[in-house]
């Protein structure tokens, strides 16, 4: 595992996220429910999390905004740090089931953070019937992507159950040395640091062409005067947000922020054997199975739609990569009836140009381009694009092996992905043996949660069968 990477200043596409918050419909958050074999031994958990706030300087750091957003916010560290407003416990109440602690999370990952705190919390809930609990991690997404932060919990999890705990940490000299080099914003009055940002971000995008940019956005058709960089530009951002049409779904047309989380769980090596049977990849296989789901949901209402446009993170991580590395493919899948080996192979097809394209025009360049709009410009777009999405789609590799916190194994991972305006987001995590789900439902859509659910669990079945 190479060495984890954080920043003083937030990339162009995390900016992006975390000014997109502005509407709540937009929220970056995303969250975890782990089921554990028992309660986890507290005291000791609060003792790796002081550990990882020392060896990982992002964990006790909160956002300073740049001045009227020149450039993307910075991290700094909070003076007021204090590790129980981020570890905590509550007891669950009787019967003590799964249930309770899903609904829970999704209250838990929809309730904004504070801005003015660093951007993490875990619950430890104790009292799950049969001795077990849980852990509701939430994390926002500017500190981290999914893989990255899967690296993040080796700071808290061990291979062996009776694991020795890790001496404390000492910050390094390297950190302590970057932290000497760089002034903290707050005590820089006249925004030299803001100013140090703008100047980069200039470097990407000029501001006589940041200029014509926003004045060509309000009036296409000064394109023929335009210089040729803010032409060329702005073409990128007509590329990226010409998709208007509206989502496909004739029953998932509605929007709220009312949140319900389904588990489902599949077998992997199962899942995996057909994958290669059928000529595609397990990630062919993740997103064959959420769109046959939206088929046979749409189908058992009444609805059959032959179409659904869905998204998929594309992790585009490289050594040189910092906290987020990934983008965002858009793809139409059949839902209309067929074999589920028809679909695969569909599915698989489209994929591979999806993944062109979201190579050609990734987020970040996007990002960089949106750094000249005005904030209430860009959460308008970004509430239209979503509105052109039907479902969304991640896939985050998990542990082969038991992992254990505090003296408690690790059962099940139902990782929670942020929803941005769509109707559910489906997240998977891969972890001993099994493929542990989460269906992050927004009900004002999806109006039969449950009855999702039990489609993509038969999809799943049938597809291992195929």
């Amino acid at each position: 595992m190479s060495e984890m990477r954080f920043d003083r200043s937030m990339s162009d596409a995390e900016g992006l996220m975390w000014r997109l918050e502005k509407d709540p419909h937009l929220s970056s958050t995303f969250g975890t429910v782990t089921l554990l074999d028992r309660a986890p031994d507290f005291d000791a958990l609060r003792r790796r999390m002081e550990r990882a706030i020392v060896t990982i300087p992002r964990l006790r750091q909160r956002v300073m905004p740049a001045p009227a957003n020149i450039s993307p916010p910075a991290w700094v560290d909070d003076a007021d740090f204090d590790i129980d407003l981020h570890v905590r416990r509550i007891a669950c109440p009787k019967p003590g089931s799964l249930r309770q602690v899903l609904d829970l999370a999704s209250l838990i990952v929809a309730d904004p953070f504070d801005r003015t705190r660093p951007l993490w919390q875990f619950t430890v809930v104790e009292g799950l019937r049969g001795g077990k609990a849980a852990i509701i991690q939430k994390m926002h997404h500017t500190i981290t992507d999914g893989e990255r932060g899967v690296e993040l919990s080796l700071q808290y999890l061990d291979f062996e159950r009776d694991a020795p705990e890790p001496p404390p940490a000492q910050p390094s000299e390297a950190a302590e040395a970057a932290e000497a080099a760089e002034a903290d914003p707050d005590d820089d009055p006249i925004g030299n640091e803001a100013l140090k940002g703008f100047l980069a971000a200039g470097l990407r995008l000029p501001l006589g062409v940041a200029k014509q940019v926003r004045e060509l956005l309000a009036d296409p058709a000064g394109l023929p005067d335009a210089s040729s960089a803010a032409a060329k530009t702005f073409q990128g951002i007509v590329s990226q947000l010409s998709e208007t049409d509206a989502a496909r779904s004739p029953l998932w047309t509605e929007r709220s922020l009312h949140r319900r989380v389904e588990p489902a769980r599949a077998p992997f090596s199962d899942t995996k054997d057909a994958s290669k049977r059928l000529g595609g990849t397990l990630n062919t296989a993740f997103l064959t199975a959420a769109a046959d789901a939206a088929s046979a949901y749409h189908i058992e209402l009444g609805s059959p739609t032959e179409s659904l446009r869905a998204s998929m993170a594309i992790s585009t991580r490289t050594e040189e990569s910092g906290a987020n590395a990934f983008s965002l493919a858009r793809l139409l899948v059949p839902t209309g009836e067929m074999p589920i080996d028809e679909r695969f192979r569909a599915i698989h097809e489209a994929t591979v140009v999806a993944r062109e394209a979201s190579t050609a025009a990734g987020l970040d360049t996007l990002a960089t381009i949106t750094t000249a709009l005005p904030t209430s410009v860009i959460t308008r777009l970004a509430r239209q694009q979503g509105q052109t999405i039907d479902f969304a789609t991640s896939n985050v590799k998990g542990s082969p092996v038991p992992m254990f916190v505090a003296g408690a194994q690790l059962l099940e991972i139902y990782p929670i992905g942020p929803l941005g305006g769509v109707a559910f987001n489906l997240t998977l995590m891969s972890y001993l043996g099994s493929l542990d789900m989460a269906l992050n439902i927004d009900t004002a859509a999806v109006e039969r949660p449950e009855l999702l659910r039990a489609c993509l669990e038969r999809s799943f079945a049938a597809l291992t069968q195929a």
